[in-house]
Protein backbone atom coordinates (compact mmCIF):
# COMPACT_ATOMS: atom_id res chain seq x y z
CA UNK A 1 0.00 0.00 0.00
CA UNK A 2 2.77 2.62 0.70
CA UNK A 3 3.80 2.34 -2.71
CA UNK A 4 0.57 3.80 -4.06
CA UNK A 5 0.70 6.78 -1.64
CA UNK A 6 2.98 9.05 -3.36
CA UNK A 7 1.51 8.00 -7.00
CA UNK A 8 -1.75 9.09 -5.14
CA UNK A 9 -0.23 12.88 -4.31
CA UNK A 10 1.55 13.16 -7.13
CA UNK A 11 -1.60 13.03 -9.70
CA UNK A 12 -3.29 15.26 -7.54
CA UNK A 13 -0.30 17.94 -7.35
CA UNK A 14 -0.10 17.61 -10.95
CA UNK A 15 -3.81 17.88 -11.68
CA UNK A 16 -3.95 20.60 -9.78
CA UNK A 17 -1.29 22.19 -11.54
CA UNK A 18 -2.06 21.67 -15.04
CA UNK A 19 -5.89 22.37 -14.80
CA UNK A 20 -7.61 25.43 -16.19
CA UNK A 21 -7.65 28.45 -13.74
CA UNK A 22 -11.56 27.88 -12.96
CA UNK A 23 -11.21 24.32 -12.76
CA UNK A 24 -7.95 25.34 -9.92
CA UNK A 25 -9.67 27.81 -7.93
CA UNK A 26 -12.44 25.32 -7.76
CA UNK A 27 -10.43 22.62 -6.19
CA UNK A 28 -8.92 25.21 -4.18
CA UNK A 29 -12.08 25.07 -2.46
CA UNK A 30 -12.77 22.24 -1.86
CA UNK A 31 -10.00 21.89 0.45
CA UNK A 32 -10.13 20.44 3.62
CA UNK A 33 -7.90 22.17 6.60
CA UNK A 34 -6.79 19.67 9.68
CA UNK A 35 -5.29 21.91 11.94
CA UNK A 36 -4.18 19.78 15.13
CA UNK A 37 -1.07 18.45 17.24
CA UNK A 38 0.99 15.55 16.85
CA UNK A 39 -1.70 13.09 16.36
CA UNK A 40 -2.28 15.55 13.05
CA UNK A 41 1.28 15.37 12.30
CA UNK A 42 1.70 11.74 12.92
CA UNK A 43 4.40 11.76 15.80
CA UNK A 44 6.27 8.35 15.79
CA UNK A 45 5.51 6.93 12.32
CA UNK A 46 5.88 7.52 8.60
CA UNK A 47 3.77 10.58 7.71
CA UNK A 48 2.14 9.03 5.02
CA UNK A 49 0.69 6.06 7.46
CA UNK A 50 -0.96 8.99 9.72
CA UNK A 51 -5.11 9.55 9.45
CA UNK A 52 -4.51 12.74 7.05
CA UNK A 53 -2.82 10.44 4.67
CA UNK A 54 -5.54 7.65 4.85
CA UNK A 55 -8.35 10.16 4.64
CA UNK A 56 -6.61 11.73 1.45
CA UNK A 57 -6.64 8.19 0.26
CA UNK A 58 -10.42 7.45 0.73
CA UNK A 59 -11.08 10.90 -0.87
CA UNK A 60 -9.04 10.19 -3.57
CA UNK A 61 -10.97 7.17 -4.70
CA UNK A 62 -14.87 8.60 -4.03
CA UNK A 63 -14.32 12.15 -4.00
CA UNK A 64 -11.01 13.29 -5.65
CA UNK A 65 -12.00 16.85 -6.08
CA UNK A 66 -11.28 17.03 -2.69
CA UNK A 67 -7.91 17.60 -1.01
CA UNK A 68 -6.56 17.58 2.44
CA UNK A 69 -3.78 19.92 3.85
CA UNK A 70 -2.77 18.69 7.18
CA UNK A 71 -1.22 21.29 9.40
CA UNK A 72 -0.31 19.27 12.85
CA UNK A 73 2.40 20.19 14.89
CA UNK A 74 3.52 18.37 17.86
CA UNK A 75 3.30 19.75 21.03
CA UNK A 76 0.77 22.36 19.70
CA UNK A 77 -2.03 24.03 22.05
CA UNK A 78 -5.14 25.79 21.33
CA UNK A 79 -3.11 29.05 21.92
CA UNK A 80 -0.36 28.12 19.50
CA UNK A 81 -3.16 26.74 16.87
CA UNK A 82 -4.96 30.34 17.74
CA UNK A 83 -1.71 31.92 16.53
CA UNK A 84 -0.92 29.88 13.27
CA UNK A 85 -4.36 30.03 12.27
CA UNK A 86 -4.23 33.01 10.40
CA UNK A 87 -1.50 31.64 8.26
CA UNK A 88 -2.72 28.29 7.51
CA UNK A 89 -6.28 30.08 6.87
CA UNK A 90 -4.10 32.23 3.94
CA UNK A 91 -5.72 29.87 0.91
CA UNK A 92 -9.50 28.99 1.36
CA UNK A 93 -10.71 26.09 2.84
CA UNK A 94 -14.23 24.58 2.23
CA UNK A 95 -14.05 22.62 5.92
CA UNK A 96 -11.80 23.05 8.84
CA UNK A 97 -11.18 19.82 11.43
CA UNK A 98 -10.02 21.05 14.38
CA UNK A 99 -8.08 18.49 16.30
CA UNK A 100 -6.94 20.84 19.22
CA UNK A 101 -6.79 20.57 22.97
CA UNK A 102 -5.58 17.64 24.31
CA UNK A 103 -1.88 19.15 24.99
CA UNK A 104 -3.66 21.70 26.72
CA UNK A 105 -5.57 18.71 29.31
CA UNK A 106 -1.86 17.65 29.31
CA UNK A 107 -0.66 20.51 31.38
CA UNK A 108 -3.52 21.63 32.85
CA UNK A 109 -4.34 24.58 31.48
CA UNK A 110 -7.75 26.23 32.18
CA UNK A 111 -10.53 24.93 30.54
CA UNK A 112 -12.22 28.46 29.81
CA UNK A 113 -8.34 29.55 28.28
CA UNK A 114 -8.70 26.21 25.80
CA UNK A 115 -12.64 26.95 25.20
CA UNK A 116 -11.79 30.81 24.27
CA UNK A 117 -8.86 29.68 21.94
CA UNK A 118 -11.20 27.16 20.00
CA UNK A 119 -13.87 29.53 19.76
CA UNK A 120 -11.60 32.07 18.36
CA UNK A 121 -10.35 30.14 15.55
CA UNK A 122 -13.60 28.97 14.65
CA UNK A 123 -14.81 32.79 14.48
CA UNK A 124 -11.31 33.18 12.43
CA UNK A 125 -12.10 30.40 9.93
CA UNK A 126 -15.99 31.67 9.46
CA UNK A 127 -14.93 35.70 9.06
CA UNK A 128 -12.71 35.05 6.06
CA UNK A 129 -14.51 31.72 4.47
CA UNK A 130 -18.48 32.73 5.46
CA UNK A 131 -19.39 29.51 4.13
CA UNK A 132 -16.63 27.23 5.63
CA UNK A 133 -18.38 24.12 7.39
CA UNK A 134 -16.53 22.77 10.84
CA UNK A 135 -15.69 19.79 12.16
CA UNK A 136 -14.45 19.64 16.00
CA UNK A 137 -12.46 16.68 17.49
CA UNK A 138 -13.60 15.57 20.95
CA UNK A 139 -10.54 14.69 23.37
CA UNK A 140 -10.64 13.02 26.63
CA UNK A 141 -7.92 13.50 29.22
CA UNK A 142 -7.30 9.80 31.20
CA UNK A 143 -8.58 9.48 35.00
CA UNK A 144 -5.31 10.17 36.81
CA UNK A 145 -5.95 13.95 36.02
CA UNK A 146 -8.93 14.15 38.42
CA UNK A 147 -12.27 13.22 37.75
CA UNK A 148 -13.84 16.79 38.15
CA UNK A 149 -11.03 17.84 35.50
CA UNK A 150 -11.54 14.76 33.23
CA UNK A 151 -15.15 15.46 32.99
CA UNK A 152 -15.29 18.56 32.24
CA UNK A 153 -12.54 18.96 29.88
CA UNK A 154 -14.49 16.01 27.19
CA UNK A 155 -17.65 18.10 28.16
CA UNK A 156 -15.84 20.92 26.17
CA UNK A 157 -15.73 19.95 22.90
CA UNK A 158 -19.58 18.92 22.86
CA UNK A 159 -20.55 22.20 23.88
CA UNK A 160 -18.60 24.19 21.81
CA UNK A 161 -20.32 22.58 18.81
CA UNK A 162 -23.55 22.89 19.68
CA UNK A 163 -23.01 26.15 20.87
CA UNK A 164 -21.33 26.81 17.02
CA UNK A 165 -23.51 24.10 15.28
CA UNK A 166 -21.11 22.24 13.87
CA UNK A 167 -20.23 18.76 13.54
CA UNK A 168 -18.63 17.08 16.58
CA UNK A 169 -16.11 13.65 16.41
CA UNK A 170 -16.78 12.62 19.44
CA UNK A 171 -13.46 11.47 20.45
CA UNK A 172 -10.52 11.53 19.03
CA UNK A 173 -9.04 8.29 19.80
CA UNK A 174 -12.25 6.49 20.04
CA UNK A 175 -11.33 2.87 20.03
CA UNK A 176 -7.39 3.62 20.03
CA UNK A 177 -6.73 5.37 23.82
CA UNK A 178 -5.74 3.27 26.40
CA UNK A 179 -5.22 -0.27 23.61
CA UNK A 180 -1.19 -0.59 24.00
CA UNK A 181 -1.62 -2.51 20.49
CA UNK A 182 -2.68 0.44 19.20
CA UNK A 183 0.21 3.08 20.31
CA UNK A 184 3.75 3.27 19.94
CA UNK A 185 5.68 2.81 23.02
CA UNK A 186 5.13 5.89 24.79
CA UNK A 187 1.82 5.21 24.79
CA UNK A 188 0.36 8.26 23.75
CA UNK A 189 1.03 8.31 20.65
CA UNK A 190 -1.10 6.08 17.59
CA UNK A 191 0.99 3.58 15.48
CA UNK A 192 -0.02 2.52 12.40
CA UNK A 193 -2.92 0.61 12.69
CA UNK A 194 -4.44 3.29 15.81
CA UNK A 195 -4.53 6.19 12.73
CA UNK A 196 -6.16 3.43 10.64
CA UNK A 197 -8.96 3.63 13.40
CA UNK A 198 -8.41 7.36 13.32
CA UNK A 199 -9.06 7.49 9.76
CA UNK A 200 -12.32 5.60 10.18
CA UNK A 201 -13.45 7.76 13.16
CA UNK A 202 -13.34 11.12 11.08
CA UNK A 203 -14.68 9.88 7.83
CA UNK A 204 -17.61 8.87 9.62
CA UNK A 205 -18.27 12.62 10.33
CA UNK A 206 -16.34 14.26 7.31
CA UNK A 207 -17.68 11.86 4.48
CA UNK A 208 -21.35 13.28 4.45
CA UNK A 209 -20.06 16.99 4.19
CA UNK A 210 -18.26 16.52 0.77
CA UNK A 211 -21.62 16.01 -0.79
Amino acid sequence: MKQTRPTVFLIAALCTLFSSSSNAEETVTKRILLLGDSLTAGYGIDPEDAYPALLAEKMAETHPEWQVAPSGLSGETSAGGLRRASWVLQKPAAILVLALGANDGLRGIELSDTKRNLQRIIDLARDKYPEIKVVIAGMQMPPNLGAQYTTEFRKLFPALAEENDVELIPFLLEGVAGHPQLNIADGIHPNEEGHEIIAENVWRILEPLLE
